[in-house]
């Protein structure tokens, strides 16, 4: 079966996306701003919160913003970072955009556990 790929700025986004993910901080930091939601969160909170703090904290912002899956904004004297969900949404819409394309199209049905134990 032809494998279609994606263009190159989007295979390109999509792996500086990933590569900025692959962190534990960062993964760390980008689902707490996920938590936060769009007002975001001041970057001491947000370092107490994922137990990163300083010029470490800074880097892995550093990343997340380059990658653009995180956007930062001055409120007076702090500086709130928040999630951009639809960077977010668009990598995951990349993940699955040729899910079951090989089966013709057709998504199986995915099996879920069972969590009613006892």
């Amino acid at each position: 079966m032809k494998t279609t790929q994606p263009p190159l700025p989007e295979l390109t986004l999509a792996a500086t996306a990933f590569a900025a993910l692959g962190s534990e901080h960062r993964l760390a930091i980008l689902r707490r701003l996920v938590r936060a939601g769009p007002q975001g969160l001041p970057i001491g909170d947000l370092g107490e919160a994922v137990g990163v703090t300083g010029s470490v904290l800074t880097h892995h912002l550093r990343q997340l913003v380059s990658a653009g899956l995180v956007m930062q904004r001055r409120d007076g004297r702090r500086i709130l970072s928040s999630v951009d969900i639809a960077a977010v949404e668009a990598l995951s819409r990349f993940l699955v955009s040729e899910c079951c394309a090989d089966l013709g199209g057709h998504i199986p049905q995915a099996r879920r556990p069972d969590h009613r134990h006892g």
